[in-house]
């Protein structure tokens, strides 16, 4: 038995595009709170939905551990869980009521519970954190277990029910010294299977940290639920700590750090590069940064001499008129030469890109394209403008949204609002420049190695064969791009039925429990 049993909702197995990239990270959100509660003093034990195949595992945790408190805390560091998709929340209402079946006492934390407490708690969790969770969920707890007197009211970033109505607590400021949370509790996860998954499908196994929280900058489309416009920072020393830690104990070939924005304060990223050569720390890594940051000092050789592999940069258009008008406060011009000085370093470069913001015209689209052919980023990954709330974004196109206004998955790409084009059109542009950008990649990859013929292997005739493919069908798919330019926006994607309010609303029939 364990008194508490903390969970999330994101399975991978119910997001079809990133179940075939197969790269799983343990959801290292509710890890830390993990390691909180257990510092605490609270019994603790793990239900990682991640490799789950679905929700009767998480009623199997429930009717192996008994707890006391079911915790569904989602891992705010990962990307996914922070688009707020459909799939997952269906099936965080399908675990609170397993686990209100059961008798716990349900809590909740995470990116779409802070901006819908009211849904999750008509399905039956007893409170919400609405923003950071550790400090909040210890007291919750605590509450619960008579350890802390007052009322579920006195306790600060919480919605809970005051009889029928939702009552939301004043918003606990954010924690500033990270340095004082204990490493994630990797114990609790079950690391040899992630290790066997890694090396089979991709050769390495690569695990996940982070050395911030938030992000202090404005792009007007960008969510922040949880630290809104702050952003505090691990020390370098404590991070490096992190690393040797998992370099010894784990052994894993690469990192991800997850942070919006790894090393945004002034020589933090050229202090972390000297410990980590101090401390035998080196492991490779990707990580996520902004284009004019990348341009300050030696951050480019600091991100190097650190053992970084690839950064991704969040470029989102090749036109300035766009980037303006998303206030993302990057020139056009940054992102070639940031690309440019990090290829001379070495480091490979991914871009993030976004279509479909407002007023964004196929001029804009194809800047966009030109600047993927000119800067020759190692990868890219393509989304379509998403109306959260909270952003000025939203604010802006709420009401034009219909019923549905989360997308399903991460590969849905629907246009929820009355934006430039229609789904469609999005949808075959993300065919078009993926085709586009396997075929020049491929190209650039084989005529270096025309210069080495001896390396050729079968994966690149594998790949040359590949090319030929999107080079000959390139032009058809470009038509049918040009032909849904011209059809207008003027409906909306339906909520599919099984996620419409009143499917949510009706209980999950229980056949394990």
């Amino acid at each position: 038995m364990s008194e508490v049993l903390l969970g999330q909702s994101y399975y991978l197995r119910f997001d079809p595009k990133l179940w075939d990239a197969m790269q799983p990270y343990p959801p290292l959100g509710t890890l830390y709170a993990a390691a909180y509660l257990r510092e605490r003093g609270y019994d603790v034990a793990l239900f990682d939905a991640m490799l789950a195949d679905s929700e009767a595992r998480w009623a199997e945790a429930l009717d192996r551990h008994r707890p006391r408190f079911a915790v569904i805390y989602e891992d705010n560091f990962n990307y996914l869980s922070k688009m707020c998709l459909l799939r997952m929340r269906q099936a965080a209402f399908t675990m609170i009521r397993m686990a209100r079946a059961r008798g716990c006492t349900v809590i909740v934390a995470g990116s779409d519970a802070s901006d819908h407490a009211e849904k999750y708690l008509a399905q039956g969790a007893h409170a919400v954190i609405v923003g950071e969770g550790e400090i909040t969920l210890g007291e919750v707890i605590d509450h619960f277990n008579g350890r802390l007197a007052g009322s579920l009211g006195d306790i600060p970033g919480l919605a809970y029910l005051d009889g029928d109505h939702v009552r939301y607590t004043p918003p606990r400021p954010i924690l500033r010294d990270l340095d004082s949370l204990p490493f994630p509790a990797w114990d609790l996860v079950d690391v040899e299977h992630y290790r066997r998954i890694w090396r089979r499908r991709h050769g390495y196994f690569s695990m996940n940290m982070v050395t911030t929280r938030g992000c202090p900058y404005h792009c007007n489309w960008c969510a922040k639920p949880i630290w809104g416009q702050r952003y505090t920072v691990r020390s370098p020393e404590n991070v490096v700590a992190e690393l040797k830690w998992l370099k010894t104990t784990y052994r894993p070939d690469h990192i991800w750090f997850a942070d919006d924005i790894m090393g945004l304060k002034p020589g933090w990223l050229e202090r972390f590069a000297e410990l980590v050569q101090a401390h035998d720390a080196r492991v490779p890594f990707k990580c996520l940064n902004r284009a004019d940051l990348l341009l300050r000092g030696r951050a480019v050789e600091a991100l190097r001499d650190a053992g970084c592999e690839i950064v991704w940069i969040g470029a989102e258009s090749g036109s300035q008129k766009i980037l303006d008008a998303m206030e993302k406060g990057i020139r056009v011009e940054q992102i070639y030469e940031a690309t440019r000085r990090l290829h001379a370093a070495g480091i490979r470069v991914g871009f993030f890109l976004q279509f479909g913001y407002p007023g964004e015209t196929r001029e804009d689209i194809e800047k966009t394209l030109q600047m993927v052919r000119e800067c020759r980023p190692d990868d890219i990954g393509i989304s379509v403008s998403y109306p959260l709330p909270g952003t000025k974004f939203y604010e802006r196109v709420k009401d034009q949204l219909g019923v549905k206004q989360n997308w399903l998955d991460s590969n849905d790409l629907a246009m929820l609002y009355k934006g430039p084009y229609t789904t469609a059109f999005y949808r075959q542009l993300h065919r078009v420049l993926h085709k586009e950008f396997r075929a020049r990649s491929t190209w650039w990859e084989l005529k270096a190695l025309l210069r080495r013929p001896h390396r050729l292997t079968r994966g690149h005739v594998r790949r040359a064969a590949a090319m030929l493919y999107h080079l000959v069908t390139l032009p058809w798919e470009r038509r049918r791009l040009d032909r849904l330019e011209r059809v207008p926006h003027v409906g909306l994607d339906p909520l599919p039925v099984e996620l419409t309010p009143e499917a949510a609303a009706t209980p999950t029939p229980q056949t394990d429990g």
